[in-house]
């Protein structure tokens, strides 16, 4: 008889036991809004799909009185934007940063301890000095995303450019490669995959900083309405909008992993080798 660490579900069963919490949550939360809305039928506590469903609507097809937007995909589309430019500077900043720290041992050894002290502050300690520095418009916010994700991003990919084997560094030297040609041609080809991996696991740091910016100081945004409707405790709205977010992480994670094994796919190969 196998022993129960040696058993490997099928597919059938993988899916099964990965849906079998999601269906025990969903069910637990029924019977706990049934129960309080039976009890007091004004509870906002725990709403019905029915109440969800009115909130949903609410929000996102039927355009707001006040600007006439539809506050929903406004908040949105807000988020997406400041998500997308903090992550795309943060990218960026540290690819180069981690290269150069990785593969020059003088550049490293001017940055690295920067970076390193850097990397210990709470991003979120700054945020005042950011809304001084630079308003409470959309720089601040997306400077926060980017300062909070950049020293991850930047230490990770010094971590794999230090990994490449020093043999491929001697042999392009021994070609006639100079330092520019060994960083292009060498060293950047076997980090990028590395930089979209850097980035998967940045998300969930990117949003926490950009859902606080937006709680402290903005007319728009998913963490702006969460904070703004929680004063009228309206879970009707704040459930939607936290599924809403997790689902966005989820589809962003997925979409940046198949553009890795699209751009990448003897890296792909080589990781489940």
């Amino acid at each position: 008889m196998k022993k129960l660490i040696n058993h490997q579900p099928n597919r059938t069963m993988h899916l099964f036991l990965g849906l079998l919490p999601f269906a025990l949550l969903l069910l637990v939360y029924i019977a706990s809004s049934d129960a309080r809305l039976e009890v007091n039928p004004n509870d906002k506590l725990l709403p019905s799909f029915a109440q969800i469903g009115d909130g949903i609507e609410r929000m996102a097809f039927e355009p707001s009185k006040r600007t006439g937007e539809y506050l929903f995909w406004q908040d949105t589309a807000s988020s997406l934007f400041r998500l997308s430019i903090g992550v795309l500077i943060a990218a960026g900043i540290g690819l180069l940063l981690g290269m150069f720290t990785g593969a020059v041992p003088m550049f490293s050894a001017g940055v690295s301890p920067l970076l390193t002290v850097v990397s210990l502050i709470p991003p979120l300690a700054i945020l005042p000095v950011l809304f001084i520095l630079f308003g409470l418009g959309e720089s601040s916010k997306i400077i926060l995303i980017a300062i909070g994700i950049t020293p991850f991003i930047a230490r990770d990919l010094q971590r794999r450019t230090q990994e490449i084997p020093f043999e491929q560094l001697v042999k392009a030297q021994t070609l006639g490669a100079n330092t520019s040609q060994i960083l292009m041609r060498v060293i950047l080809p076997q980090i990028l995959p590395k930089l979209i991996e850097a980035v998967r696991l940045s998300l969930g740091a990117g949003w926490l900083f950009l859902i606080a910016a937006e709680a402290v100081a903005s007319t728009d945004g998913l963490g702006y309405r969460i904070f703004l409707v929680r004063r009228y405790m309206a879970m009707d709205v704040i459930l939607p909008y936290v599924a809403w977010i997790t689902f966005l992480a989820f589809f962003i994670d997925v979409g940046l992993k198949n553009l890795s094994t699209f751009l990448f796919p003897w890296h792909e190969t080589g990781a489940k080798k």
